[in-house]
């Protein structure tokens, strides 16, 4: 996990999106929009958050084989943040540090998914088991 650590953070608002179809990609990507313009997010920091969750979600259905992406409002030490946790069932990654790195991918794709979202986001985490699943949870907070 990368990120800046601290206290846990608390949750205060929770949603799910499921993924299966192209259209669940665009309703996940409006609803972290919707969720981080109401938390008063930049521009710039929007559009991070809305790219990230793109290409994870993309990644949830194409690699994953469908599965969820759960948004949840958090809060920590007085800062607030959005956190996006996507999780599939599908045939989990068998090499992490491999999959993180740019250009590597196990499709058609630039191989700039899983590590793109990463630098967009203050917080990464990836778990992921062959045959069980993965599981990326992105965190996102609001600068002053």
């Amino acid at each position: 996990m990368s990120g800046a650590g601290g206290a846990a953070a608390t949750a205060t608002t929770s949603m799910v999106q499921p993924l299966k179809t192209n259209e669940d990609v665009v309703r996940a990507r409006q609803m972290v929009r919707e969720q981080a313009g109401a938390l008063r997010f930049g521009l710039v920091d929007q559009t991070k958050l809305v790219t990230a969750a793109s290409e994870l979600a993309r990644n949830t259905i194409t690699y994953g084989q469908g599965g969820e992406m759960q948004l949840t409002v958090v809060e920590r030490a007085g800062a607030r943040g959005l956190r996006l946790t996507f999780i599939d069932q599908g045939p989990g990654i068998e090499d992490i540090a491999r999959a993180l790195t740019d250009g590597y991918t196990s499709g058609g794709g630039m191989g700039l998914g899983l590590s793109g979202s990463k630098r967009l986001c203050d917080e990464f985490e990836i778990e992921s088991t062959p045959g069980a699943g993965t599981r990326v949870t992105i965190v996102k907070w609001k600068r002053a």
